[in-house]
Protein backbone atom coordinates (compact mmCIF):
# COMPACT_ATOMS: atom_id res chain seq x y z
CA UNK A 1 0.00 0.00 0.00
CA UNK A 2 1.75 3.15 -0.67
CA UNK A 3 2.87 5.30 2.23
CA UNK A 4 3.46 9.09 0.86
CA UNK A 5 2.23 11.82 -1.75
CA UNK A 6 5.48 13.32 -3.92
CA UNK A 7 4.50 17.46 -4.42
CA UNK A 8 6.61 19.58 -6.29
CA UNK A 9 6.77 22.72 -5.11
CA UNK A 10 8.44 24.89 -7.75
CA UNK A 11 8.67 28.59 -7.14
CA UNK A 12 10.37 31.79 -7.97
CA UNK A 13 13.96 31.25 -6.44
CA UNK A 14 13.96 27.40 -5.51
CA UNK A 15 12.68 23.94 -6.40
CA UNK A 16 11.45 21.86 -4.05
CA UNK A 17 10.14 17.85 -3.75
CA UNK A 18 8.27 16.78 -0.37
CA UNK A 19 6.75 13.60 0.67
CA UNK A 20 4.29 13.96 2.83
CA UNK A 21 2.75 10.90 4.75
CA UNK A 22 -1.79 10.12 5.78
CA UNK A 23 -1.03 12.84 8.34
CA UNK A 24 0.27 15.66 6.73
CA UNK A 25 3.57 15.53 8.09
CA UNK A 26 6.67 15.60 6.15
CA UNK A 27 8.31 12.42 5.62
CA UNK A 28 11.23 13.89 3.36
CA UNK A 29 12.22 16.96 1.15
CA UNK A 30 14.87 17.97 -1.19
CA UNK A 31 15.72 21.98 -2.66
CA UNK A 32 17.44 23.58 -5.25
CA UNK A 33 18.15 27.12 -6.08
CA UNK A 34 17.73 28.21 -9.25
CA UNK A 35 19.00 31.14 -11.39
CA UNK A 36 17.58 34.49 -11.49
CA UNK A 37 18.15 36.98 -14.51
CA UNK A 38 17.63 40.59 -14.76
CA UNK A 39 19.08 41.15 -18.56
CA UNK A 40 17.21 44.85 -18.28
CA UNK A 41 16.11 47.04 -15.62
CA UNK A 42 12.69 45.56 -14.60
CA UNK A 43 13.24 42.20 -16.36
CA UNK A 44 13.31 39.32 -15.06
CA UNK A 45 13.93 36.19 -16.14
CA UNK A 46 14.68 32.01 -15.85
CA UNK A 47 15.80 29.24 -17.83
CA UNK A 48 12.86 26.54 -18.27
CA UNK A 49 15.34 23.76 -18.86
CA UNK A 50 17.16 24.37 -15.57
CA UNK A 51 13.75 24.54 -13.99
CA UNK A 52 13.06 20.82 -15.13
CA UNK A 53 16.23 19.46 -14.42
CA UNK A 54 15.85 21.26 -10.64
CA UNK A 55 12.43 19.79 -10.41
CA UNK A 56 13.54 15.78 -11.63
CA UNK A 57 16.88 16.56 -8.99
CA UNK A 58 15.00 16.99 -6.21
CA UNK A 59 12.02 14.10 -6.62
CA UNK A 60 15.19 11.68 -6.78
CA UNK A 61 16.92 13.17 -3.54
CA UNK A 62 13.51 13.25 -1.58
CA UNK A 63 12.73 9.72 -2.55
CA UNK A 64 16.25 8.24 -1.55
CA UNK A 65 16.04 10.12 1.30
CA UNK A 66 12.86 8.70 2.50
CA UNK A 67 14.30 5.65 2.22
CA UNK A 68 11.36 4.21 0.27
CA UNK A 69 10.51 3.09 -2.94
CA UNK A 70 8.42 4.30 -6.23
CA UNK A 71 6.06 1.87 -5.24
CA UNK A 72 5.61 3.91 -1.93
CA UNK A 73 4.29 7.06 -4.03
CA UNK A 74 0.44 7.36 -4.46
CA UNK A 75 -0.06 10.44 -6.30
CA UNK A 76 2.12 13.18 -7.52
CA UNK A 77 0.99 17.15 -6.86
CA UNK A 78 2.24 20.00 -8.64
CA UNK A 79 2.13 23.40 -7.52
CA UNK A 80 4.07 26.47 -8.86
CA UNK A 81 5.17 30.36 -8.87
CA UNK A 82 1.97 31.54 -10.72
CA UNK A 83 1.78 33.92 -13.96
CA UNK A 84 5.81 33.16 -14.57
CA UNK A 85 5.24 32.64 -18.61
CA UNK A 86 6.67 31.00 -21.14
CA UNK A 87 6.00 29.06 -24.52
CA UNK A 88 7.76 25.64 -26.06
CA UNK A 89 8.05 23.99 -29.50
CA UNK A 90 6.42 20.83 -28.60
CA UNK A 91 8.49 18.95 -31.49
CA UNK A 92 11.69 19.16 -29.51
CA UNK A 93 10.82 20.06 -26.30
CA UNK A 94 13.03 24.03 -26.34
CA UNK A 95 11.74 27.04 -25.31
CA UNK A 96 11.10 29.97 -27.55
CA UNK A 97 12.80 32.12 -25.16
CA UNK A 98 13.69 32.34 -21.20
CA UNK A 99 10.55 32.21 -18.62
CA UNK A 100 9.58 35.79 -18.12
CA UNK A 101 8.79 36.14 -14.18
CA UNK A 102 5.92 37.11 -13.05
CA UNK A 103 7.68 39.82 -11.61
CA UNK A 104 8.79 41.08 -14.91
CA UNK A 105 7.65 45.02 -15.36
CA UNK A 106 8.80 44.75 -19.62
CA UNK A 107 4.80 44.71 -20.37
CA UNK A 108 4.09 48.22 -18.95
CA UNK A 109 3.33 49.60 -22.37
CA UNK A 110 1.34 47.01 -23.63
CA UNK A 111 -0.59 47.35 -20.77
CA UNK A 112 -0.71 50.91 -20.80
CA UNK A 113 -2.18 50.31 -24.56
CA UNK A 114 -4.74 48.18 -23.40
CA UNK A 115 -5.98 50.44 -21.01
CA UNK A 116 -7.00 53.20 -23.26
CA UNK A 117 -10.01 51.03 -23.95
CA UNK A 118 -11.90 50.66 -21.04
CA UNK A 119 -8.85 51.76 -18.01
CA UNK A 120 -7.43 49.22 -16.42
CA UNK A 121 -9.95 47.53 -14.96
CA UNK A 122 -11.42 46.72 -18.90
CA UNK A 123 -11.86 42.90 -18.24
CA UNK A 124 -12.17 42.81 -14.02
CA UNK A 125 -15.88 42.09 -14.67
CA UNK A 126 -14.47 38.66 -16.49
CA UNK A 127 -11.06 37.95 -14.80
CA UNK A 128 -11.15 39.61 -11.73
CA UNK A 129 -8.06 41.02 -12.24
CA UNK A 130 -6.55 44.87 -13.32
CA UNK A 131 -4.55 45.13 -16.33
CA UNK A 132 -1.09 45.00 -15.04
CA UNK A 133 2.27 43.46 -15.98
CA UNK A 134 1.89 40.87 -13.46
CA UNK A 135 -0.18 38.71 -15.12
CA UNK A 136 0.13 36.59 -18.15
CA UNK A 137 -1.69 37.64 -20.49
CA UNK A 138 0.26 40.99 -21.72
CA UNK A 139 3.30 38.71 -21.21
CA UNK A 140 2.11 36.36 -23.90
CA UNK A 141 1.26 39.12 -26.17
CA UNK A 142 5.18 40.73 -25.67
CA UNK A 143 6.39 37.39 -26.52
CA UNK A 144 4.68 36.42 -29.82
CA UNK A 145 5.00 40.37 -30.74
CA UNK A 146 9.40 39.85 -29.57
CA UNK A 147 10.77 36.11 -30.60
CA UNK A 148 11.76 35.89 -34.02
CA UNK A 149 9.80 33.07 -35.59
CA UNK A 150 6.97 32.01 -32.30
CA UNK A 151 3.86 33.71 -34.26
CA UNK A 152 4.96 31.31 -36.94
CA UNK A 153 5.07 28.44 -35.00
CA UNK A 154 1.98 29.22 -33.21
CA UNK A 155 0.03 29.49 -36.32
CA UNK A 156 1.40 26.20 -37.55
CA UNK A 157 0.59 24.52 -34.07
CA UNK A 158 3.69 23.93 -32.85
CA UNK A 159 4.30 26.19 -29.67
CA UNK A 160 2.85 25.79 -26.89
CA UNK A 161 2.27 28.03 -24.05
CA UNK A 162 1.80 27.33 -20.05
CA UNK A 163 2.98 28.43 -17.02
CA UNK A 164 5.11 26.09 -14.77
CA UNK A 165 2.72 23.87 -13.70
CA UNK A 166 2.12 23.44 -17.02
CA UNK A 167 5.78 22.96 -18.12
CA UNK A 168 6.56 20.51 -15.69
CA UNK A 169 3.16 18.83 -16.38
CA UNK A 170 4.26 18.50 -19.61
CA UNK A 171 8.19 17.08 -19.02
CA UNK A 172 6.72 14.94 -16.26
CA UNK A 173 4.05 13.17 -18.83
CA UNK A 174 6.14 12.06 -21.78
CA UNK A 175 7.36 15.59 -23.13
CA UNK A 176 7.80 15.81 -26.74
CA UNK A 177 6.24 12.14 -27.07
CA UNK A 178 2.25 13.05 -25.75
CA UNK A 179 3.24 15.52 -22.85
CA UNK A 180 -0.35 16.89 -21.37
CA UNK A 181 -0.68 20.29 -22.32
CA UNK A 182 -3.09 21.41 -19.25
CA UNK A 183 -3.25 23.84 -16.44
CA UNK A 184 -5.78 23.70 -13.68
CA UNK A 185 -8.01 26.50 -12.89
CA UNK A 186 -5.73 28.50 -10.24
CA UNK A 187 -3.62 29.32 -12.42
CA UNK A 188 -5.56 30.18 -15.76
CA UNK A 189 -7.55 32.55 -13.67
CA UNK A 190 -3.99 34.49 -12.94
CA UNK A 191 -3.30 34.67 -16.95
CA UNK A 192 -5.82 37.72 -17.27
CA UNK A 193 -7.55 35.60 -20.07
CA UNK A 194 -9.85 33.02 -17.93
CA UNK A 195 -13.58 33.71 -17.49
CA UNK A 196 -14.29 33.40 -13.87
CA UNK A 197 -18.04 32.39 -14.60
CA UNK A 198 -17.40 29.35 -17.42
CA UNK A 199 -13.49 28.67 -16.10
CA UNK A 200 -12.55 29.08 -19.92
CA UNK A 201 -10.81 30.85 -22.13
CA UNK A 202 -12.24 34.43 -23.09
CA UNK A 203 -12.23 34.60 -26.88
CA UNK A 204 -12.68 38.34 -26.46
CA UNK A 205 -10.38 39.04 -24.39
CA UNK A 206 -7.70 36.48 -25.94
CA UNK A 207 -8.68 38.49 -29.61
CA UNK A 208 -8.27 41.34 -28.16
CA UNK A 209 -4.45 40.49 -26.90
CA UNK A 210 -4.12 38.72 -30.56
CA UNK A 211 -3.57 35.41 -28.45
CA UNK A 212 -5.03 32.50 -30.67
CA UNK A 213 -6.71 29.53 -28.64
CA UNK A 214 -4.18 26.73 -30.19
CA UNK A 215 -1.56 28.17 -28.05
CA UNK A 216 -3.58 27.65 -24.31
CA UNK A 217 -3.53 24.70 -22.66
CA UNK A 218 -6.64 23.37 -21.56
CA UNK A 219 -8.63 24.07 -17.98
CA UNK A 220 -8.99 21.48 -15.45
CA UNK A 221 -9.96 21.19 -12.09
CA UNK A 222 -7.74 21.49 -9.16
CA UNK A 223 -7.93 17.82 -7.95
CA UNK A 224 -8.37 15.02 -10.29
CA UNK A 225 -6.49 12.34 -12.18
CA UNK A 226 -4.72 14.51 -15.12
CA UNK A 227 -2.54 11.74 -16.61
CA UNK A 228 -0.02 9.64 -15.56
CA UNK A 229 4.00 10.19 -15.22
CA UNK A 230 6.44 8.52 -17.65
CA UNK A 231 10.29 7.69 -17.01
CA UNK A 232 11.59 7.43 -13.66
CA UNK A 233 8.13 7.83 -12.31
CA UNK A 234 6.32 5.57 -14.87
CA UNK A 235 2.46 5.24 -14.33
CA UNK A 236 2.29 7.07 -10.74
CA UNK A 237 -0.87 9.36 -11.29
CA UNK A 238 -0.68 13.10 -11.38
CA UNK A 239 -3.89 14.62 -9.71
CA UNK A 240 -3.52 17.98 -8.46
CA UNK A 241 -1.77 21.51 -9.81
CA UNK A 242 -2.71 24.50 -8.02
CA UNK A 243 -0.88 28.06 -8.23
CA UNK A 244 2.00 28.24 -5.27
CA UNK A 245 -1.03 31.09 -2.85
CA UNK A 246 -4.31 28.44 -3.66
CA UNK A 247 -1.84 25.73 -2.88
CA UNK A 248 -1.01 27.26 0.47
CA UNK A 249 -5.01 27.72 0.89
CA UNK A 250 -5.76 24.52 0.76
CA UNK A 251 -2.88 23.50 2.92
CA UNK A 252 -4.13 25.72 5.59
CA UNK A 253 -7.56 23.50 5.01
CA UNK A 254 -9.15 27.42 4.69
CA UNK A 255 -12.81 25.40 3.47
CA UNK A 256 -14.92 27.67 5.03
CA UNK A 257 -16.19 31.03 3.81
CA UNK A 258 -14.05 34.04 5.46
CA UNK A 259 -11.19 31.55 6.38
CA UNK A 260 -7.72 33.36 5.80
CA UNK A 261 -4.03 32.67 5.11
CA UNK A 262 -1.05 34.71 4.42
CA UNK A 263 2.30 33.06 2.80
CA UNK A 264 5.44 35.22 2.74
CA UNK A 265 7.51 33.97 0.75
CA UNK A 266 9.46 36.02 -2.45
CA UNK A 267 6.29 38.18 -1.91
CA UNK A 268 3.32 38.47 0.24
CA UNK A 269 0.18 36.91 -0.63
CA UNK A 270 -3.26 36.65 1.22
CA UNK A 271 -6.47 35.08 0.39
CA UNK A 272 -9.71 34.88 1.90
CA UNK A 273 -12.27 32.34 0.73
CA UNK A 274 -15.56 33.61 -0.21
CA UNK A 275 -17.36 30.39 -0.82
CA UNK A 276 -18.96 29.64 -4.38
CA UNK A 277 -19.16 33.61 -4.70
CA UNK A 278 -17.35 36.06 -6.40
CA UNK A 279 -17.35 39.13 -4.81
CA UNK A 280 -15.59 41.94 -7.33
CA UNK A 281 -12.90 44.16 -4.87
CA UNK A 282 -13.68 47.56 -4.20
CA UNK A 283 -10.47 48.27 -2.68
CA UNK A 284 -7.50 47.04 -4.72
CA UNK A 285 -7.67 43.26 -4.24
CA UNK A 286 -7.53 40.78 -7.02
CA UNK A 287 -11.21 38.36 -7.34
CA UNK A 288 -9.42 34.68 -8.18
CA UNK A 289 -10.22 31.05 -8.35
CA UNK A 290 -9.51 29.31 -4.71
CA UNK A 291 -9.43 25.61 -6.62
CA UNK A 292 -11.96 23.06 -7.53
CA UNK A 293 -12.12 19.73 -6.11
CA UNK A 294 -13.05 17.31 -9.08
CA UNK A 295 -16.95 17.93 -10.54
CA UNK A 296 -17.63 20.06 -7.40
CA UNK A 297 -18.42 23.87 -7.82
CA UNK A 298 -15.40 26.14 -7.72
CA UNK A 299 -14.60 28.17 -5.28
CA UNK A 300 -13.57 31.43 -5.37
CA UNK A 301 -11.39 33.89 -2.92
CA UNK A 302 -9.89 37.93 -2.45
CA UNK A 303 -6.23 38.36 -2.71
CA UNK A 304 -4.11 40.96 -1.76
CA UNK A 305 -0.61 40.13 -3.85
CA UNK A 306 2.79 41.63 -2.55
CA UNK A 307 4.83 41.28 -4.91
CA UNK A 308 8.89 42.06 -2.47
CA UNK A 309 8.77 40.54 0.95
CA UNK A 310 11.03 37.52 1.64
CA UNK A 311 13.00 38.94 -1.79
CA UNK A 312 14.16 42.32 0.12
CA UNK A 313 15.74 39.94 2.22
CA UNK A 314 17.48 38.72 -0.18
CA UNK A 315 17.93 42.34 -1.68
CA UNK A 316 20.04 43.18 1.64
CA UNK A 317 22.08 39.69 1.27
CA UNK A 318 23.03 39.54 -2.41
CA UNK A 319 23.20 43.40 -3.23
CA UNK A 320 24.17 45.42 -0.26
CA UNK A 321 25.68 42.18 0.86
CA UNK A 322 24.89 43.31 5.01
CA UNK A 323 23.80 39.69 5.85
CA UNK A 324 25.97 36.54 4.77
CA UNK A 325 22.87 34.29 5.06
CA UNK A 326 18.82 35.26 5.03
CA UNK A 327 18.18 33.98 8.82
CA UNK A 328 21.35 36.58 9.75
CA UNK A 329 18.47 38.94 9.42
CA UNK A 330 16.86 38.62 12.94
CA UNK A 331 19.86 38.78 14.59
CA UNK A 332 21.25 41.90 12.83
CA UNK A 333 17.43 43.34 13.50
CA UNK A 334 17.64 42.39 17.51
CA UNK A 335 20.50 44.94 17.96
CA UNK A 336 17.71 47.88 17.84
CA UNK A 337 14.94 48.62 19.24
CA UNK A 338 13.42 49.88 16.21
CA UNK A 339 13.72 50.77 12.95
CA UNK A 340 15.27 54.29 14.16
CA UNK A 341 12.39 56.32 12.27
CA UNK A 342 13.15 54.90 8.40
CA UNK A 343 11.01 53.21 6.50
CA UNK A 344 12.05 50.87 3.01
CA UNK A 345 9.01 50.60 0.14
CA UNK A 346 10.24 47.70 -1.80
CA UNK A 347 8.51 48.97 -5.00
CA UNK A 348 10.86 47.30 -7.44
CA UNK A 349 8.36 45.98 -9.67
CA UNK A 350 6.08 48.90 -9.06
CA UNK A 351 3.64 48.09 -6.31
CA UNK A 352 0.77 45.60 -6.22
CA UNK A 353 -2.17 45.39 -3.83
CA UNK A 354 -3.80 47.81 -2.93
CA UNK A 355 -2.76 50.39 -5.03
CA UNK A 356 -1.56 48.50 -9.17
CA UNK A 357 0.82 51.49 -9.91
CA UNK A 358 3.63 50.63 -11.79
CA UNK A 359 5.06 53.76 -11.63
CA UNK A 360 6.23 53.40 -8.55
CA UNK A 361 9.59 52.55 -7.52
CA UNK A 362 11.48 51.32 -4.20
CA UNK A 363 12.45 54.57 -1.93
CA UNK A 364 14.26 54.37 1.56
CA UNK A 365 13.15 57.51 3.63
CA UNK A 366 13.49 58.93 7.00
CA UNK A 367 17.75 58.06 6.56
CA UNK A 368 19.77 59.79 9.91
CA UNK A 369 23.11 59.57 10.58
CA UNK A 370 21.87 57.68 13.30
CA UNK A 371 20.93 54.69 11.21
CA UNK A 372 22.79 52.00 10.80
CA UNK A 373 22.76 47.96 9.71
CA UNK A 374 20.77 46.90 12.60
CA UNK A 375 17.94 49.46 11.92
CA UNK A 376 18.21 48.78 7.84
CA UNK A 377 17.43 44.75 8.80
CA UNK A 378 14.61 45.67 11.18
CA UNK A 379 13.18 48.06 8.48
CA UNK A 380 13.04 45.55 5.96
CA UNK A 381 11.60 42.96 8.14
CA UNK A 382 8.84 45.89 8.89
CA UNK A 383 8.14 46.25 5.31
CA UNK A 384 6.68 42.95 5.03
CA UNK A 385 4.44 43.42 7.71
CA UNK A 386 3.07 47.14 6.83
CA UNK A 387 2.40 45.61 3.16
CA UNK A 388 0.45 42.54 4.99
CA UNK A 389 -1.69 45.63 7.34
CA UNK A 390 -2.39 47.41 3.64
CA UNK A 391 -3.80 43.95 2.11
CA UNK A 392 -5.70 43.27 5.19
CA UNK A 393 -7.30 46.41 5.84
CA UNK A 394 -8.69 46.26 2.34
CA UNK A 395 -9.54 42.53 2.74
CA UNK A 396 -11.88 43.24 5.75
CA UNK A 397 -13.23 46.32 3.72
CA UNK A 398 -14.45 44.06 0.46
CA UNK A 399 -15.65 41.34 2.43
CA UNK A 400 -16.90 42.95 5.36
CA UNK A 401 -15.47 40.24 7.38
CA UNK A 402 -13.39 40.98 10.54
CA UNK A 403 -10.47 38.29 10.70
CA UNK A 404 -9.91 36.97 14.11
CA UNK A 405 -6.67 35.45 13.65
CA UNK A 406 -3.93 34.92 10.74
CA UNK A 407 -3.27 32.04 9.66
CA UNK A 408 0.97 32.28 8.28
CA UNK A 409 3.31 30.04 6.29
CA UNK A 410 6.12 29.86 4.20
CA UNK A 411 9.87 30.90 5.30
CA UNK A 412 9.67 33.66 7.12
CA UNK A 413 7.60 32.32 9.68
CA UNK A 414 9.87 31.16 11.53
CA UNK A 415 11.27 34.72 12.14
CA UNK A 416 9.76 35.73 15.61
CA UNK A 417 10.21 39.08 15.47
CA UNK A 418 8.96 39.63 12.21
CA UNK A 419 5.91 37.40 13.44
CA UNK A 420 5.69 39.87 16.40
CA UNK A 421 5.63 42.59 14.57
CA UNK A 422 3.19 41.62 12.36
CA UNK A 423 0.37 40.72 14.98
CA UNK A 424 0.90 44.23 16.67
CA UNK A 425 0.96 46.15 13.42
CA UNK A 426 -2.40 44.50 12.16
CA UNK A 427 -3.53 43.93 16.44
CA UNK A 428 -4.58 40.17 15.16
CA UNK A 429 -3.37 37.42 16.12
CA UNK A 430 -0.62 35.48 14.17
CA UNK A 431 -0.96 31.92 14.64
CA UNK A 432 1.44 29.70 12.47
CA UNK A 433 0.88 25.67 11.92
CA UNK A 434 2.85 22.89 13.01
CA UNK A 435 3.72 22.42 8.96
CA UNK A 436 4.55 25.83 7.85
CA UNK A 437 5.39 24.18 4.36
CA UNK A 438 1.43 24.34 3.47
CA UNK A 439 1.88 25.36 -0.27
CA UNK A 440 3.48 21.81 -1.17
CA UNK A 441 0.91 20.46 1.33
CA UNK A 442 -1.78 21.88 -0.51
CA UNK A 443 -0.46 20.37 -3.50
CA UNK A 444 -0.31 16.93 -2.05
CA UNK A 445 -3.79 17.27 -0.54
CA UNK A 446 -5.35 18.02 -4.10
CA UNK A 447 -3.44 14.94 -5.29
CA UNK A 448 -3.94 12.74 -2.91
CA UNK A 449 -7.92 13.54 -2.63
CA UNK A 450 -8.13 12.55 -6.57
CA UNK A 451 -7.37 9.10 -5.37
CA UNK A 452 -8.25 8.40 -2.41
CA UNK A 453 -5.17 8.92 -0.23
CA UNK A 454 -7.26 11.28 1.43
CA UNK A 455 -11.42 10.87 1.79
CA UNK A 456 -12.57 14.08 2.06
CA UNK A 457 -11.37 18.02 3.26
CA UNK A 458 -12.85 16.77 7.01
CA UNK A 459 -9.29 14.30 7.02
CA UNK A 460 -7.53 16.91 6.00
CA UNK A 461 -8.60 19.40 8.70
CA UNK A 462 -8.04 17.16 11.28
CA UNK A 463 -4.36 16.87 10.05
CA UNK A 464 -4.24 20.97 10.91
CA UNK A 465 -2.31 21.92 14.31
CA UNK A 466 -1.57 24.95 15.77
CA UNK A 467 2.57 25.44 16.30
CA UNK A 468 2.44 28.71 17.85
CA UNK A 469 0.71 32.13 18.15
CA UNK A 470 1.59 35.95 18.71
CA UNK A 471 -0.53 38.09 20.30
CA UNK A 472 -0.70 42.20 19.78
CA UNK A 473 1.58 43.97 22.35
CA UNK A 474 1.82 47.02 21.05
CA UNK A 475 -0.21 50.59 22.00
CA UNK A 476 -2.50 51.69 20.27
CA UNK A 477 -0.88 54.85 19.92
CA UNK A 478 1.97 53.52 18.94
CA UNK A 479 0.59 51.62 16.00
CA UNK A 480 -1.28 53.97 14.60
CA UNK A 481 1.89 56.61 14.48
CA UNK A 482 4.10 53.97 12.54
CA UNK A 483 1.51 53.27 10.15
CA UNK A 484 1.08 56.75 9.36
CA UNK A 485 4.76 57.02 8.69
CA UNK A 486 4.57 53.72 6.72
CA UNK A 487 1.64 55.16 4.61
CA UNK A 488 3.57 58.92 3.60
CA UNK A 489 6.49 56.28 3.03
CA UNK A 490 4.22 54.90 0.60
CA UNK A 491 3.07 58.05 -0.76
CA UNK A 492 6.79 59.24 -2.09
CA UNK A 493 6.81 55.89 -4.15
CA UNK A 494 4.34 57.17 -6.84
CA UNK A 495 5.31 58.96 -9.87
CA UNK A 496 8.81 57.62 -10.26
CA UNK A 497 8.31 56.01 -14.14
CA UNK A 498 7.48 58.73 -16.43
Amino acid sequence: MAQVVMAIDQGTTSTRAILFNHQGMIVSSAQKEHHQFYPKPGWVEHDPLEIWRSAQMVMQEALISSGLSINDVAVIGITNQRETTLVWDKSTGKPFYPAVVWQDTRTDQICSQLAEDGGQDRFRRKTGLPIATYFSGPKIKWLLENVPGLRQATNEGQALFGNIDTWILWNLTGGVNGGLHLTDVTNASRTLLMNLETLDWDDEIITSLGIPRQLLPEIKPSSGILGFATGAWESIPVAGILGDQQAALFGQTCFEAGEAKNTYGTGCFMLINTAQKIVQSKSGLLTTVGYKIGESPAVYCLEGSIAITGALVQWLRDNLQMIKSAPEIEELAKTVADSGGIYIVPAFSGLFAPYWRSDARGVIVGLTRYINRGHFARAVLEATAYQTREVLDAMESDSNVKLKALKVDGGMVHNDLLMQFQADITYVPVVRPTVAETTALGAAYAAGLAVGFWHDTEELKANWQQDKVWEPKMESATRSKLYAGWKKAVARTFNWIE
